[in-house]
């Protein structure tokens, strides 16, 4: 299957402005890449690329005073099966995680693991331990938050969002990848794309958020806010939260002026 994915934003600044731009498919998936990303920015300016903390790849520019418009294309191959279930996938003891996975039993700019630990264990300390507890609050994160364009809010907690039952897919993985910590599981925060493939069309196009879970010695991908296996994942970014991997740092003031994302299935390789 190959999927064509891209986006196009546009930005005001008053004055020149740094940015640090976290759009790129992520580097796991090169060996994927059919038709390689395209970057177009009108006026153009210079950019250059590094990796963060978290292995992401990050594009440095200045926007300069007026719009500026950033336009990204490419096309990817996928082996077009939804996202793997192990319902059998056991949990990792604390003492037998990887080094690297104890940063994601922290808590974090957006997750309050001290606020919610009595409310995961009262919850989900009775199922038992694996993927069917991780499932557990998913569906639990699903049916309690309602989702609603209109009410994102770019400082909502993971505990204000269990308090408040509203917001977008960023909250939901915000309070379920808390939830999982607070009980010990390693989950860590992914943004990217997720075309409607293989379901029906009900939102306008996005990037989108979800989370991963390390069971059974792996990270294995659950999604409290669509909560059913999907087609064509294409990660960007990965990080503790979503102050890790925001799509646009601006260091000073911008108006968003223009935003658009693009996701679907290709039935040829196309030349863009």
């Amino acid at each position: 299957m190959l999927i064509r994915y891209g986006y196009e934003i546009t930005l005001t600044c008053q004055l020149p402005t740094a940015l640090v731009c976290l759009l790129s498919v992520h580097e796991d998936r090169a060996a994927d890449m059919r038709v390689p990303e395209t970057l177009c920015t009108t006026p153009d300016v210079p950019t250059t690329t590094y990796h963060d903390l978290f292995g992401n790849r990050c594009r440095r520019l200045v926007a300069p005073a007026g719009d500026l418009t950033m336009w990204g294309d490419a096309t990817i191959e996928d082996d077009g099966k939804t996202d793997r279930q192990l319902p059998d996938a056991r949990e990792i003891a604390v003492p037998d995680l990887p080094d690297d996975c104890l940063v994601y039993l922290l808590g974090s700019r957006y997750c309050e693991t001290d606020r919610l630990s009595q409310a995961a264990w009262d919850m989900f300390g009775a199922v038992a331990p694996g993927w069917r507890r991780v499932q557990a609050i998913c569906d639990f994160v699903h049916g309690h938050i309602q989702f609603d364009y209109m009410q994102a809010r770019s400082t909502r907690t993971a505990f204000e969002a269990y308090q408040e039952r509203i917001g977008v897919c960023r909250d939901f993985a915000h309070l379920a990848l808390t939830l999982c910590r607070c009980l010990n599981i390693p989950a860590r925060y992914v943004n990217g794309h997720l075309g409607d493939i293989g379901v029906p069309i009900v939102d306008p196009m996005d990037f989108s958020a979800w989370i991963e879970v390390f069971l059974e010695g792996a990270w294995h991908t659950f999604d409290p806010r669509n909560n059913t296996p999907r087609i064509g994942r294409i990660v960007v970014a990965r990080g503790r939260d979503a102050a890790d991997v925001p799509l646009i740092n601006s260091f000073g003031p911008h108006v968003l002026k223009g935003f658009r994302v693009w996701t679907y299935e290709v039935t040829g390789l196309l030349v863009h």
